[in-house]
């Protein structure tokens, strides 16, 4: 662990006692058995565990207890509209740009509602909508390492060009000797 102010290992300051990870996010949903199917059988998840109750699922990418717990909204609850304050989505990694092909036909086959395909440079990115609306995100790191994706993120100004999720990947970018890391812009 990292003394206060210290630089960790991407040379970002990091506090003690500050978060190390993202562990699991819930989502209230309006059906939960629909919504369990769809991020089991569209998305890929794995269920921990079925609530005994039928009113909340957990489920898991394979490497944690869970990542995503599926609760039944209250009754009467009413979708957020998507201009709000709040959560824009949530995005979940896949291994390789193959499995982000698979998963977008899974997704078609589902009529589930693409957003749209983008090429961020340090990532491919599919955003769709699950059942209640809510806009997720799969992707694929372009680079090797997360290190590399981390400077290309801090020396551009960011990106999301439309991309042909049947084409070949994309040529992965070179990363600039730019720095946006810092309030000012180069």
């Amino acid at each position: 662990m990292n003394a206060p102010g210290e630089a960790g290992v991407t040379g970002v300051s990091r506090l003690q006692g500050a978060p190390r990870e993202i562990g699991h996010f819930v989502l209230n949903v309006s059906d939960v058995a629909r919504s369990t199917a769809f991020y089991r059988d569209v998305v890929g998840f794995q269920v921990a565990r079925y609530g005994p109750d039928g009113k909340r699922n957990f489920l898991t990418c394979g490497v944690m207890h869970h990542n995503l717990a599926l609760f039944k909204a209250p009754e009467g609850a009413e979708p957020l509209p998507k201009k709000r304050i709040g959560l824009n989505h949530f995005a979940f990694k896949v291994e390789s740009y193959a499995a982000l092909q698979e998963a977008h036909q899974r997704l078609q086959a589902a009529n589930a509602v693409i957003e749209r395909v983008v090429d961020h440079g340090m990532t491919l990115s599919v955003y769709f909508q699950d059942p209640d609306g809510i806009t997720m995100e799969l992707f694929h790191d372009t680079f090797d390492h997360y290190s590399e994706g981390l400077a290309f993120m801090k020396a551009t100004p960011g990106q999301a060009k439309p991309v042909d999720i049947n084409a070949a990947a994309p040529t992965r970018p070179a990363i600039p000797q730019t720095d946006f890391s810092h309030g000012n812009n180069p």
